[in-house]
């Protein structure tokens, strides 16, 4: 294979991920739970809020590992 065939499956797949995350990013907003799940860090003290969604990101990380497992097979 030539440079420019790798170099245009590269563009196909990069464009895929980004559909893929602006699908995620304007849909992530309706699915229940996402971000508010137990075990994840929320501190409120004053005027200072911080969070960290630690299990939210355990989670999808399983979940994309998953499912690129499945896709490479």
């Amino acid at each position: 294979m030539n440079l420019f065939s790798e170099m245009g499956k590269l563009l196909i797949i990069v464009g895929i991920l980004f559909v893929a995350i602006g699908l995620l990013l304007t849909f992530a907003p309706n699915i229940p739970y996402l971000g508010r799940l137990p075990g994840d860090i929320s501190i409120k003290r004053g005027n200072f809020h911080f969070y960290f969604p630690i299990v939210t990101c355990l989670l999808l990380s399983i979940i994309i590992t998953i499912l690129l497992n499945l896709f490479r097979r």
